[in-house]
């Protein structure tokens, strides 16, 4: 792989350094094996390869299924151990030669202009501050190719763990690792700014929805905002998610 990642931060694989070490050395690894849904069915229809980020990687089920498309993958996150299932993930599905793992903040990772081909941000930018969102989206959509694809998923104010409306109000259960989300997307918020004309973006798919997680610790409600996008000017085959009419 031609990838040049950032220098790695020192930080020791230790639980105590780790706030996410337990759930990913389950032997049922937190948030399961499953790709994203919406990532999954635009790979499936369009056929890719190039380089690929995956921000906030955590143990490897969207960085696996990048890998199995045919992209050389950079998987980054701050959790050692959720690099570890990662790299015996892809050792798994024959693809250990096409995922790097890269342990340092993803506010940190280098992201040259008109550099990777897919770019995955999966509950990344509600786990930082919303000053250093709005930075790592900007990077982000300058650092997509011509015919780059964009996935991000955030939490959003509708989740049971917000401190905002109506999320407050609900008596849903919440998520086990909720402590570790800080920046709750308000409706909208993420299609404004991938339709933003200085993203350079077209929506595919965007929505904003609740969803029930069984993947880690108790049964738990979320609300999330989930998008999917192209470079301005490209066109791929996407036939939606679910695909209705795809040419047979």
């Amino acid at each position: 792989m031609d990838i040049t990642p950032s220098p790695p931060r020192s930080l020791p694989p230790s639980e105590a350094s780790d706030p996410f070490f337990e759930p990913y050395d389950r032997d049922q690894i937190a948030y399961g094996d499953q790709p994203s849904a919406a990532l999954a069915a635009y790979l499936q229809q369009v056929p890719r390869s190039g380089k690929a980020l995956d921000l906030g990687a955590g143990a490897g089920r969207d960085t696996v299924a990048l890998a199995k498309a045919g992209y050389d993958v950079l998987a980054v996150d701050l959790s050692h151990r959720g690099l570890q299932r990662i790299e015996q993930r892809a050792k798994a599905a024959k693809t250990a030669g096409k995922v790097q793992t890269l342990a340092v903040d993803v506010r940190e990772v280098l992201m040259p202009e008109n550099t990777y081909d897919a770019i995955v941000a999966t509950t990344v930018l509600d786990h930082i501050p919303l000053r250093d969102a709005v930075m790592l989206w900007d990077r982000m959509a300058k650092s997509l190719t011509e015919t780059g694809i964009l996935y991000v998923q955030v939490h959003t104010t509708e989740d049971p763990g917000s401190d905002q409306s109506p999320g407050r109000e609900s008596d849903a259960p919440v998520s086990e690792t909720a402590g570790a989300v800080i920046n709750y997307f308000p409706p909208n918020q993420l299609a404004l700014w991938a339709a933003n004309p200085k993203s350079r973006l077209r929506i595919l798919r965007y929505e904003e929805c609740l969803e029930w997680d069984y993947t880690h610790g108790p049964e738990h409600l979320h609300g999330k905002a989930i998008l999917l996008a192209t470079r301005a000017g490209a066109h791929p085959p996407w036939y939606g998610h679910p695909a209705m009419f795809p040419r047979r």
